[in-house]
């Protein structure tokens, strides 16, 4: 006798769960646009202030997933998904509409919003490969150890999805143009930046986790 396929988690939107959604698109869309901006940091290195909202992406399905569960955590990544790819196709479109003669800036305005392909494909790529790699590591460790230690499987989480997102990213946007080794170069920095910063973000995360909860309580 065939057993029937047991239904797949039904992933609601309460106010709480809306809250954090609207913050995690803020900080991906952040990321791809203010992001583009580098600054100079330490030892001659150089960073994108991207450094400062992307990491916010990975730790907040973390904070979802670990309060809702992993259907939950999965769906704001394709959410995520599908937002990027409706404003690349938007922000395409804007490129290709011919420019107004009283429009003062349209070789800033490409500058800025002009993305090329291999670009456009590197950040899609590597947003959808990298994050689902941090959930599906986040519940994996979580099955291991249990509940405890939040700060320790998302740390970990992050420094696996976040090693996905730099490597894809880099060789498919720089691929060619630059020799491996000046990739890893690149990469390794980056990598590290980024996990650091999400490291120094956790403490934001235990208190997200308890707002949610709280919000759930007094729902209930």
């Amino acid at each position: 006798m065939e057993h029937p396929t047991p239904a797949a988690p039904r992933v609601t939107f309460d106010r709480p769960l809306l809250i954090a959604f609207t913050i995690y698109l803020t900080a991906l869309f952040a990321s791809n646009t203010v992001g583009i901006k580098i600054m100079p940091f330490l030892f001659g290195t150089h960073l994108s202030t991207a450094i400062f909202a992307f990491p916010v992406v990975f730790l907040m399905t973390d904070v979802v997933g670990e309060v809702y569960g992993k259907a939950h955590a999965r769906a704001f990544v394709r959410m995520g998904f599908y937002s990027i790819l409706l404003f690349l196709f938007f922000n395409y479109l804007s490129n290709i509409l011919p420019v107004s003669p009283d429009f003062r800036t349209p070789d800033e305005y490409k500058a800025i919003f002009g993305l090329s392909f291999r670009f456009t494909l590197a950040s899609l790529v590597a947003f959808i490969v990298g994050e689902y790699q941090d959930v599906y590591t986040f519940f994996f460790i979580r099955g291991k150890i249990g509940s405890r230690f939040f700060w320790l499987r998302s740390l970990l989480s992050n420094m696996w999805g976040q090693m996905f997102d730099t490597v894809i990213w880099y060789a498919i946007a720089l691929g060619g143009y630059y020799p491996t080794d000046v990739l890893i170069r690149l990469m390794i920095p980056w990598w590290l930046f980024k996990v650091a910063m999400g490291l120094l973000y956790t403490p934001l995360s235990y208190g997200g986790i308890a707002l949610l909860r709280r919000a759930g309580e007094n729902k209930a």
